[in-house]
């Protein structure tokens, strides 16, 4: 039994770029951009890494370009004259990289601890991804000296490359408390680690060494600010608990009430009678979502 019909040939052809036909104008100044930069970096260092997406060609063998402008322009500015490429098979609409999940940090970690152990220097990495070699090194580096407990925390999160090496300053069970505590305040910055830094116990630290003080801020105003924070940690985790439950009571309720208004006896009685009771039915029953949108 034959599968699902595919969406693109399966195997990429080489196109001259003059058969490629965006379907959009590029932005002034997008030579410019970061972005355009990284990439004609990339382009440069280790050459094409995901083909470009067109469409079957027309009548006079012209592509249209489905995905990959920022790249074809690169190319024409570094002087290529043919790309690979995916045709598609269908002529339905679809939106490329409309929905991008960015890698994690620590993902980044994984994937350039290995290009660096099979061989590929730090030097041709900063040069393909357009940034200082330092970063490439800081972000190879970024979990030694991190517990288990604290990678696992941080895995989906995005954050500096500076943020490991102030954790390392601290033993594990400070490390899981100080990642727990940004997570709760949905603050993981290098600032807020500082912070954290600053207010543990000598005996919390390697090496026992007292961190230094922050500007403006006292010894006994980060304790009292930590001890805020892990009070807010443990109420958030209590109704992290009843969330689930407390939302399925409301929609019942909503519904019941909404029901019960419907019944033009016991409107009448509410109005009559308890008018606030009324005022505080119709409003459940009007919310339209839970967060107020």
């Amino acid at each position: 039994m034959s599968g699902p019909p595919l969406g693109f040939i399966p195997e990429p052809l080489t196109l001259p770029l003059e058969r490629i036909l965006p379907l959009r104008k590029m932005s002034e100044g997008i030579l410019a951009s970061r972005k355009f930069k990284q990439i004609a970096a990339s382009l440069e260092a280790v050459g094409l890494i995901e083909p470009l997406s067109v469409g079957k060609p027309d009548k006079v063998g012209q592509h249209v370009l489905l995905d990959g402008h920022m790249r074809l322009l690169a190319l024409r500015q570094l002087g290529h004259t043919e790309v690979l490429c995916l045709v598609a098979t269908d002529d339905e609409s679809y939106t490329y990289n409309n929905r991008i999940n960015r890698i994690s940090s620590i993902q980044e970690h994984h994937m350039l601890r290995r290009a660096v152990e099979r061989g590929v220097t730090p030097d041709r990495l900063a040069k393909a991804l357009n940034v200082d070699v330092s970063q490439i090194h800081k972000k190879v580096s970024l979990l030694e000296g991190i517990c288990l407990e604290a990678v696992e925390l941080l895995k989906d999160q995005h954050f500096s490359a500076n943020l490991g090496a102030v954790l390392r300053k601290m033993k594990p069970t400070r490390q899981i408390e100080c990642v727990e505590l940004m997570l709760t305040a949905n603050n993981i910055t290098v600032a807020y680690a500082e912070a954290l830094l600053a207010a543990t116990p000598p005996q919390m630290l390697v090496g026992e060494t007292k961190p230094r003080k922050m500007r403006g801020v006292s010894a006994d105003q980060m304790v009292k600010m930590e001890r805020e924070m892990g009070n807010l940690q443990g109420q958030l985790k209590l109704v992290e608990k009843s969330y689930g439950q407390d939302v399925l009571l409301l929609v019942l309720a909503r519904g019941y009430l909404g029901k019960l208004i419907d019944n033009k006896a016991v409107l009448r009685f509410l109005k009559q009678r308890q008018p606030d009771v009324l005022a505080e039915f119709e409003h459940i029953v009007q919310t339209v979502a839970l967060d107020g949108k």
